[in-house]
């Protein structure tokens, strides 16, 4: 397994992303492409010590950008939804 911050690069906090860790207790991540569901899993559980239930995983192609002539694309990326098991919670925050 690779290393577990090599894994996961950041926390996607979104409007989109605070109603579904309200509803159903799942939070988003930035991944590497490269990574796949179990090494995901596996990374959270260990820099966050809680218990992942359930990754699901998207990717995303860069889009194309313009500057002048110049064509080009942003780099591709993959997002995860974690869904943690009932009880456990990630503070992004640190509320106390």
């Amino acid at each position: 397994m690779k290393d577990p911050e090599d894994i996961i690069k950041v926390p996607l906090i979104t409007e989109k992303g605070s109603l579904v860790g309200e509803k159903s207790n799942q939070v988003l991540f930035k991944v590497r492409p490269e990574a796949n569901k179990i090494e995901v899993k596996k990374a959270v559980e260990v820099l966050f010590k809680v218990r992942v239930v359930k990754v699901r995983t998207i990717r995303y192609l860069g889009k194309f950008r313009r500057v002048g002539k110049t064509m080009g694309r942003l780099p591709q990326w993959k997002k995860a939804y974690v869904t943690l098991k009932e009880g456990d919670k990630i503070d992004f925050y640190g509320a106390a």
